[in-house]
């Protein structure tokens, strides 16, 4: 009988949206985490106003937390869920996204997509509110397929080059430290346009799905199947990744999503855990949820 291969198993994270918490909160959760070998990741969010709870309540920059974050910790591989490339001019996010790498010794994983979309409004008015521009959806793809190549540009190339693009212009650009990890950081693509899933299937190693329906989730991943192929690319090179939001009171629920998901092919799975974090959560998760889900 022909032998047939057993799907990798699925790694699992956490995401602490760094909304309604403070600082001590979100460092409290990543180095208990840090300690739980079944959580192989972290994540947080890119919001710059909370989306969910007071909307005058305390929200934290996350890249610059993110870094407070890989400073310390020492073995969780880490990342922002998803960066907005509406927030950031690409070569600076590169830059930023170096620095991080560096300070966590090689365990930056870039997530990135296109940014919010129009609702829910409270995602929305952060952009009016820090004098960003909200640029309609087809521009904002576009923008991050060139945000895509010129940061693994700066990345990979050793001179310097200009890059000519419909949304980004640079002269002259050149990273320098390079990322610790070679030939660069793992890209996270975040998304569920058929649109965005184009630009996952040229630029990803992993795709993020944000939960929601399994159904639809699976139709994406199909439709990913189908624009790796037409462009030549191996589907399975891409990581399935989704995000579960994740229930104190009720973690069977949560239990059978994983199942669903991993019986799906998702093979990353982010657990979003919701504040207030209570007392010992990540090892509460490590035994209830992924304990509870390979038993």
């Amino acid at each position: 009988m022909p032998h047939t291969p057993r799907p990798p198993r699925p790694s699992f994270g956490i995401m602490t949206a760094p909304m309604q918490v403070h600082y001590h909160d979100v460092l409290r959760v990543w180095r208990e985490a840090d300690a739980i070998p079944e959580i192989e990741h972290a994540w947080l969010f890119d919001h710059l106003m909370p989306i969910g709870g007071d909307p005058d309540g305390p929200a934290y920059e996350g890249w610059t937390l993110l870094a407070a974050l890989a400073a310390r910790t020492e073995r969780l591989r880490l990342g922002v869920m998803v960066t907005s490339n509406r927030f950031r001019p690409p070569a600076m996010l590169a830059k930023i996204a170096t620095t991080v790498d560096v300070v966590s010794g090689g365990r930056l994983d870039l997530g990135i997509g296109v940014g919010s979309r129009p609702h829910p409004p409270a995602a929305r008015r952060e952009y009016a509110a820090h004098g960003l521009p909200f640029q309609d959806p087809a521009h904002a793809v576009e923008s991050l397929a060139e945000a895509c190549t010129v940061i693994r540009r700066l990345w990979t190339e050793e001179k310097p080059f200009d890059f000519h693009g419909t949304h980004h212009q640079l002269t002259g650009a050149f990273g320098n430290p390079k990322p610790v990890q070679r030939p660069h950081p793992p890209i996270l693509i975040g998304g569920r346009s058929s649109a965005t899933l184009r630009v996952v299937a040229e630029h990803a190693d992993l795709w993020n799905i944000p939960g929601g329906d399994i159904d639809d989730a699976v139709s994406r991943s199909a439709l990913l199947d189908r624009y790796c192929a037409q462009i030549g690319r191996d589907p399975a090179s891409v990581t399935r990744s989704i995000h579960l939001a994740v229930d104190y009171d009720r973690p069977e629920a949560t239990r059978d999503a994983i199942a669903e998901a991993t019986d799906a092919g998702f093979r990353h799975i982010v657990l979003g855990l919701p504040a207030p974090f209570p007392p010992g959560v990540a090892r509460w998760a490590a035994d209830e949820l992924i304990g509870g889900a390979a038993r």
